[in-house]
């Protein structure tokens, strides 16, 4: 039996925005709708985005069930800024991210996300463009270590790449598991599967998971306005580092003019104040839902200053 999606870390992230009737929220990862569930429970507005079609298909009813106070967005988060423009919503209150893949979509055998389960080598969120299978049975052998060692932080990536080339074509999970722990060696009682940094590495790549994340974090500057909240959870220390740079950089932490030398020129505004620690969940909630255990909540206040008009990376 699938575990359903429970939304990680909610008590915290409804904590730090404070929902109320008269707020514009955004949920960029709507999913299975918790978060925008219980944001308008407590009376919010919200707009939600998604780039995955059974998402938007399946939030129909929740749709419905709100009467004019939630609308899906079939679209990636990078966009909401654009997507909110046209709309002529030009500002909002919050904004809410929950990185990475979500429960539904590691369940679906069919979607090629985990070798819980074998099926087609796919894992595309938006199912459409290039799927996993067609980047390992394409790119060379150096291009898949690079991905191997950068998204999965795999020591052994060129290891691995070599057994990828070596077996292809590879068209299911479960092909792509095989090779991954026949080049890596693995035993029944490993506490880690191998397969699973490869697995990381290659659906970050296909969805271009992290250059979504830093687009959306400078749509989410350009769209809240003065006093707006914006709270990010990660789950891995890949997302968690852009996370903390963006907020570090956006509320100037770090950043000192020395006095001694006059004309020094100070750097831009602080766009965000009140940056949190990083925020993790409790025992309780890890025995509940084990897949909260690697999550990080951050949150931050929206300044006055205007929006740095730059890309972040």
């Amino acid at each position: 039996m699938n575990a359903p999606h429970i939304p990680v870390l909610l008590e915290e992230v409804i904590a730090a925005i404070g929902p109320r009737p008269d707020m514009t929220v955004i949920d960029a990862t709507f999913g299975a709708g918790g978060y925008s569930r219980a944001l308008l429970d407590a009376g919010a507005r919200v707009h939600a985005f998604d780039r995955d079609p059974n998402a938007i298909r399946d939030g129909a009813a929740m749709v419905e069930e709100f009467a004019g106070r939630l609308t899906l967005h079939p679209a990636c988060f990078s966009a909401m800024r654009e997507e909110m423009t046209r709309i002529g919503v030009p500002l909002v209150d919050a904004v809410v991210m929950d990185i990475g893949v979500s429960s539904m979509q590691l369940d679906q055998g069919e979607r090629g996300f985990a070798f819980s389960a074998d099926g087609p080598l796919d894992m595309r969120m938006s199912q459409s463009g290039t799927s996993a299978a067609d980047f390992l049975n394409s790119a060379d052998e150096a291009a898949i270590a690079d991905v191997l060692y950068q998204y999965g932080e795999e020591r052994q990536s060129r290891r691995v790449a070599r057994a990828i080339v070596a077996a292809r074509p590879l068209e299911t999970t479960g092909d792509l598991a095989r090779v991954v722990r026949r080049a890596l060696g693995h035993k029944p009682h490993d506490k880690k599967d191998p397969a699973t940094r490869t697995f990381q590495a290659v659906r970050i790549h296909v969805n271009d998971e992290l250059g979504e994340l830093a687009a959306g974090l400078v749509a989410a500057e350009a769209l809240l306005r003065e006093g707006g909240v914006l709270a990010v959870v990660s789950f891995h220390s890949l997302e968690d580092r852009i996370v903390k740079r963006f907020l570090r950089e956006a509320s100037g932490a770090g950043r000192a003019v020395s006095r001694h030398l006059p004309g020094e020129i100070a750097g831009p505004a602080p766009t965000f104040t009140r940056v949190s620690k990083a925020i993790r969940p409790g025992d309780a909630e890890i025995d509940a839902n084990p897949r909260a255990r690697s999550s990080t909540l951050r949150h931050a206040i929206r300044t006055g200053a205007p929006a740095r008009e730059r890309t972040f990376a």
